[in-house]
């Protein structure tokens, strides 16, 4: 059966276990180039990126059978992306960090710790979004999960740029707010999500 081009993200999503490879293809050529981009950002390194890419691409077709998005595709597949790319960093960190003497005892410990500071955050920043004016987490949303520009987001809620920018701004300050008590490196996570 072959799959229709013009379909959207959510419609090819809902294929993704009849037709997987097409599916996953289709997807591939819209927003690999978007998502090399975002993890490029965090890492400038072109190579790297585009391995973290693929690796979500091929996350993607291990989850076919049984994958839900329920926000936009294009949304779903940067966060899988920044989430690879972090992961990538605090796996490199770890590395780094071990005394060589006692290699493998260091290098669990320190991955446990982080996977703990990690979730401690994450549940600390959904938190905080959650506790946002309605208006300001509407804004905060559609920028950093949907990937949409001000502009967009100006015409989706009927308000003006500058009331946007002064909403980000505002998530933005709670934000770095609620996170001050992390570790650097948390504070570094933070401010790499925060600035996509």
């Amino acid at each position: 059966m072959q799959v229709d081009p013009n379909l959207d993200d959510k419609a090819l999503i809902q294929l993704l276990p009849q037709q997987a490879e097409t599916v996953i293809d289709m997807l591939f050529r819209r927003h690999y180039s978007f998502l090399c981009n975002a993890v490029y950002r965090i890492v400038p390194d072109k190579n790297l990126a585009e391995d973290l890419v693929q690796d979500v691409f091929f996350e993607l077709w291990k989850k076919r059978e049984n994958l839900v998005i329920k926000s936009s595709v294009k949304a779903y597949l940067k966060r899988a992306a920044v989430n690879k790319t972090l992961n990538y960093l605090r796996d490199q960190k770890a590395t780094t960090d071990v005394e060589p003497s006692m290699p493998f005892l260091e290098s669990k410990q320190t991955t446990a710790i982080q996977q703990l500071e990690g979730d401690e955050m994450s549940k600390h920043i959904s938190d905080t979004i959650e506790k946002l004016p309605l208006r300001c987490r509407q804004v905060f949303l559609l920028s950093r999960f949907e990937a949409m520009s001000y502009q967009q987001i100006a015409e989706k809620l009927d308000i003006s740029v500058k009331t946007v920018e002064n909403q980000i701004s505002k998530a933005l300050k709670n934000l770095r707010s609620a996170v001050q008590n992390f570790t650097k490196t948390g504070l570094l996570i933070i401010i790499l999500i925060l600035m996509q």
